[in-house]
């Protein structure tokens, strides 16, 4: 589809891609991975045709369709989030309109010739239109953007009034309509919530077209990548498989590098020696001389870039008290629409907490009732002893001071901390060597999402509260986060669409819904297997509905006319009765106890799915978990019950499909 053959682009005298080839065939789906800055929005643009190589070529298939979503869009207002997403680039409009003016014609033409070039025509054109999807393509873009989260009533609203990640949406579901021959994402995640995510890693995952995509998500890599593109120091290394076994290969590869680089050296460094000890030597003039220009032409083995891992030992917080924040009988909304009512929650010293639910649903506004930012309307907000709190937010980040330099900001709260060791914590925040000296207003968002969390930790505060930390932030500055929170010994309460952070960091959940906040013990992973259908059955339902296709409309079929001549279409004789009457009670005799068969598996799976549901809602129950003996006997019975549920429903579809061949007559 796209071949780059020994690719070169340089800005200034820095190297960005250094003759570095690469192949995208149909069907795969490749992860490019890489620092911020490591060119891979340059290799994004090679293939769009917005960036000139300044050596090599770049083949593209003939008629290839691309689809682009960039990370920023331009204004689309004038129509309404359907209108924008069914507009799919095709010549669909044209096609229609075209059909219309045939219906039109056909209806008022008498001429016979005029009438069956026409009906031709109109052929054709139905044809067209089935192909490019005209028929069912309202139907497929509201089912897209019911699974990137717009609601019935957002479909008929104009795009301007969206805000820029509901754009995006909007953008991504267009693009996903238009049905390219190969997807080009740019960090398509950082706008979704988690629901919407796993929507588009399921849409990605079954979707025919080639993909290339950008993300510092590593578990969306890992469920859609078949192939990992890594860009490091000007090179393109290429790994198969997702993410994690990127991970173990690098490693392998990096390995050999490094053995390289030492075996290497210690040439060099014989060859050196060679030549300061024979150098004034006339009869080894020649050797000299060779060795040197050996020197000359051996093409240097470099030592891989450094994996940037965290080395930060902070000291301590001070130990707060034991009740962090209680919260009681809450009641908070805007305007006159109560967004909680009656909330009551209690986090304790120790808790990692990670708040989970939809967009809009009330996540931050809990964060920022936790954090006293805002103040309930009704109920008490209680702050335990010794709390000294820290709060990240994207508000946070507009705080920082522009003239500051990154050394400078982290000083404004650094108190009688050496420079040598503040160095060192920005260092460890990946500002090395002259990064400390640049000004804040030149920073990328990466980094100043780095330096606020940087300036957090250095106050040592026993409560953090982390709205989206992860927003801006590239792979290795993720792992960053990860190690510093994981080293963190105080309260936490995180906002995050990353699920690896999720997972590494948090010992508890609140779902949050519909105005409720449910604690759970455990992490994503154990959210998603153990908690989520019996909390959210209802929500489950309704998006099955909307992703499942449309039934299609059947016409009935034409009657069969009688033949003249065909002994079929006469009347039926005694005989041929008879046998027909016999084989549909042999079939009734077949078909009668296999349906009791059937009814009666259903009347159990009702009944065993009626005491898993049960038993799901009595896990629910924090009181449950705090029960040692009630939650070990909980979770056994609840693997018993699914496991029954599962091959009860394996059953029945065996025997529903046999008895469908039997009514059937197969």
């Amino acid at each position: 589809m796209i071949t780059l053959h020994n690719v070169s682009k340089y800005y200034g005298k820095q190297d960005v891609l250094k003759e570095v080839s690469l192949h995208i065939s149909p069907g795969e789906r490749l992860g490019l991975v890489g620092p911020n800055g490591a060119g891979k929005s340059t290799l994004l643009g090679l293939m769009l045709d917005t960036v000139e190589p300044d050596s090599g070529e770049v083949f593209k298939a003939k008629n290839l369709r691309l689809g682009y979503l960039p990370q920023e869009l331009l204004s689309l207002s004038g129509r309404t989030v359907l209108e924008l997403a069914m507009e799919t680039g095709d010549s669909l409009p044209q096609v229609e309109a075209e059909l219309d003016e045939v219906h039109r014609l056909l209806s008022v033409v008498r001429d016979e010739a005029e009438l069956e070039e026409l009906l031709s025509r109109q052929g054709q054109l139905q044809s067209q239109f089935e192909q490019l999807g005209g028929y069912d393509l309202e139907a497929r873009a509201s089912r897209v953007l019911a699974g990137l989260g717009f609601t019935q009533e957002r479909l008929n609203r104009d795009v301007g009034e969206l805000s820029g990640g509901w754009l995006m949406r909007a953008a991504l579901a267009r693009l996903l309509l238009s049905a390219p021959d190969l997807i080009l994402l740019d960090e398509p995640t950082n706008h979704l919530d988690l629901e919407s995510l796993l929507w588009l890693e399921g849409y990605l995952v079954t979707n025919p077209a080639a993909l290339l995509l950008v993300s510092h998500d590593r578990v969306f890599l890992d469920k859609v990548a078949t192939r990992i593109v890594e860009l490091d120091s000007g090179q393109i290394y290429t790994y198969g498989g997702n993410y994690s076994h990127y991970v173990e290969q690098r490693e392998r590869r990096r390995e050999s590098q490094r053995a390289a680089f030492e075996s290497q050296q210690e040439r060099i460094r014989q060859i050196e020696d060679f030549v300061a000890r024979n150098r004034t030597r006339k009869d080894r003039a020649k050797q000299v001389q060779g060795r040197l220009k050996m020197l000359e032409k051996m093409e240097r083995v470099t030592l891989p870039a450094d994996d940037q891992a965290i080395r930060l030992e902070l000291p301590p917080a001070e130990p707060s008290a034991k009740v962090v924040v209680e919260m009681l009988n809450l009641e908070f909304g805007y305007g006159s629409k109560p967004l909680y009512k009656d909330l009551s929650l209690v986090l304790r010293k120790g808790d990692r907490l990670a708040l989970l639910g939809r967009n809009g649903e009330g996540k931050s506004t809990l964060l920022r009732l936790l954090s006293g930012q805002v103040e309930p309307k009704k109920g008490r907000r209680l702050v335990g002893g010794r709390v000294k709190m820290g709060v990240f937010s994207q508000h946070t980040m507009e705080d920082l001071n522009p003239e500051n330099t990154a050394l400078g900001e982290l000083g404004s709260v650094a108190g009688l901390m050496a420079q040598g060791l503040q160095r060192s914590i920005l260092g460890a925040f990946l500002f090395r060597g002259d990064d400390v000296f640049k000004k804040v207003k030149v920073l990328s968002g990466g980094e100043r999402a780095r330096l606020v969390l940087a300036k957090l930790l250095i106050q040592k505060p026993n409560f953090l509260l982390l709205d989206e930390p992860t927003n801006h932030l590239d792979i290795a500055s993720r792992t960053v986060l990860e190690h510093a929170l994981s080293q963190y010994d105080g309260t936490l309460v995180l906002i995050s669409h990353d699920r690896h952070l999720i997972n590494a960091i948090a010992n508890q959940v609140a779902y949050v819904n519909a105005g409720k906040v449910t604690m759970l013990p455990g992490n994503y992973d154990d959210f998603e297997r153990l908690w989520k259908q019996g909390l959210d059955a209802d929500a489950i339902k309704a998006k099955a509905k909307l992703d499942a296709p449309p039934a299609p409309e059947l016409e009935a079929p034409p009657q069969a006319k009688p033949v003249e001549g065909d002994p079929a279409s006469g009347p039926k004789t005694a005989d041929q009765k008879r046998a027909e009457a016999q084989a549909r009670q042999e079939r009734y005799r077949r078909v009668k106890p296999l349906k009791n068969k059937v009814a009666k598996l259903e009347s159990e799976i009702e009944e065993a799915t009626t005491e898993l549901d049960k038993l799901v809602a009595e896990m629910v129950d924090p009181a449950a978990f705090a029960d040692g003996a009630r939650w070990t006997k909980l979770t056994k019975a609840h693997a018993k019950a699914k496991d029954q549920v599962e091959k009860l429903t394996a059953k029945w579809e065996k025997m529903a499909l046999e008895l469908e061949e039997l009514e059937s007559g197969d």
